[in-house]
């Protein structure tokens, strides 16, 4: 067994060869951003080890159990040659005993740290396909847990990503349940993501400063989807002792009291032989309520909070993602096969070093393999034109090309729909909501709508081979003239 103070040796020596490996990793500035990523990482697992082995020196030094000190004595007492040559020959002993161990030194682990910078297989792990190694966000889960709330707007996951910190707009009453369960599986998602793609930050201060900006609102009573009046109280009139629960209206409570809960609860009581309570302990009962109650929304709002930061702090992967997801609603499934038999050969990472660094100053748009596309092919299709359409909500498409396809699509299809206006081939080229309206009147005044008319357009062949509509087919065959 190694004495204590070779012990302390070993972790100050290792201690000061884990700060120079940091500095190390600092000298050479990473060209990727999976490079950087691995960097932090790796940082951070050496900074984990200089706070463990800067305990287990706190705690040699504390020497709670007085062992150091006994050893120091034993060293430089009037023994100490004895003490001397007997942890010489303790060595000697062990070297005997096995005479051919390898012994690896301490600096040998941190030369090779420098051989480690392209072996990024454990991080490739920490992510999903759909993060792509930290820059894009997969809520595809959450997206499908949030459309699946009770009393939410059914959205698209595109909007989902615009939205999900949205919190105020979400009834407070429907805040429970599965909401609640809800909230901390995406709490849970970002605080794991943001420690993955983040490692060298810490979480504990974000949350502790939105601990404090969120405690003072929550006093006053501000916090958004949270406003209070101050010092409301429950009545006691509308507090239902059976179940210790109050209400804010009289209609809502009236409601209760007719639900099998309350009825249960009610029979429950009187089983115990309660049958009525006095002022004092109601006004205590209506306190505890009240203090539940408020801890509940409390820690609810709380988790809002924490979610709204860190999606502030994560805004710029954010931003990728969406337009991620909208370069892959563009592309068809050809270039989709590519793209997939592209990161099958290569890594994701490889494709697209660095995309900051992408030489792009006419803001051209990217094609399949992330790069601009030529400036004679955004030319060739007039990508550089806008054509808006206020029927798709003053939407604004790039190109003769998308615009003219669009009439077909679901956004203006949608719109058509929402107008009262069926998308036929009359309303190509119409982007005005007056204008779609003005030529609708125009076409059922003059008889050319596409309604369908059985009467007059459905067609009936006899056994001769004469066509008839179907009123004169059926004059026909009710006179038995068929």
């Amino acid at each position: 067994m190694e004495s204590i103070l070779e012990q302390q040796r070993k972790a100050h020596e290792e201690i000061e060869r884990l700060e120079q490996a940091i500095v190390e990793q600092f000298i050479n500035e990473p060209k990727t951003h999976k490079e950087r990523l691995s960097r932090e990482h790796r940082v951070s697992d050496f900074l984990d080890r200089i706070s463990s082995r800067s305990k287990f020196l706190y705690d040699l030094y504390d020497d709670s159990d007085n062992a150091r000190k006994a050893e120091i004595d034993a060293l430089s007492g009037t023994s100490e040659f004895s003490e001397f040559y007997g942890r010489l020959k303790a060595i000697k002993d062990y070297h005997r005993r096995y005479p051919n161990e390898t012994v690896e030194p301490l600096e040998l682990e941190f030369i090779n740290q420098s051989k480690l910078l392209g072996e990024d297989d454990e991080l490739d792990k920490l992510f999903s396909g759909e993060e792509g190694c930290g820059r894009f966000l997969d809520l595809h889960a959450l997206h499908e847990q949030y459309v699946n709330l009770k009393n939410v707007k059914k959205i698209d996951y595109l909007t989902y990503l615009s939205e999900f910190d949205n919190f105020a707009d979400y009834p407070k009453e429907n805040k429970h349940g599965e909401y609640i369960k809800y909230l901390n599986d995406l709490r849970s998602y970002l605080e794991s993501f943001f420690k993955r793609v983040k490692p060298l930050s810490n979480l504990d201060d974000i949350k502790k400063e939105v601990e404090v900006d969120f405690d003072q609102k929550w006093k006053d009573g501000i916090f958004p989807g949270w406003l209070r009046p101050i010092g409301e109280e429950i009545s006691h009139n509308l507090f239902c002792v059976a179940c210790k629960k109050g209400y804010t209206k009289k209609t809502v409570f009236d409601a209760h009291l007719k639900s099998k809960k309350h009825i249960k609860a009610a029979n429950s009581m009187m089983e115990q032989g309660v049958t009525s309570v006095d002022q004092e302990t109601q006004t205590k009962l209506i306190k505890e309520a009240e203090d539940a109650k408020d801890k509940r929304e409390k820690d609810v709002a709380f988790n809002e909070a924490l979610i709204q930061k860190y999606s502030e702090i994560l805004g710029s992967q954010r931003e990728d993602t969406k337009a991620n997801v909208e370069r892959k609603r563009a592309l068809t499934d050809r270039e989709r096969r590519m793209e997939l038999e592209a990161e099958e050969v290569d890594d994701v990472e490889s494709e697209s070093e660095d995309e900051d660094k992408i030489y792009n100053p006419l803001k051209l748009p990217l094609g399949w393999d992330g790069k601009p596309i030529p400036y004679w092919l955004y030319k060739l299709h007039g990508l550089g034109v806008e054509y808006p359409c206020e029927i798709c909500g003053n939407y604004v498409y790039m190109g003769r090309k998308a615009f003219d396809r669009h009439f077909q699509e679901w956004r203006h299809a949608h719109g058509m729909r929402c107008l009262g206006i069926p998308n036929t081939r009359h309303f190509h080229e119409i982007t005005l909501i007056e204008d779609a309206y003005a030529l609708w009147e125009k076409l059922k005044s003059s008889g050319k709508s596409d309604e369908f008319k059985a009467d007059t357009m459905e067609e009936f062949e006899d056994q001769e081979g004469n066509v008839f509509n179907k009123k004169t087919y059926d004059d026909l065959k009710r006179q038995g003239l068929l």
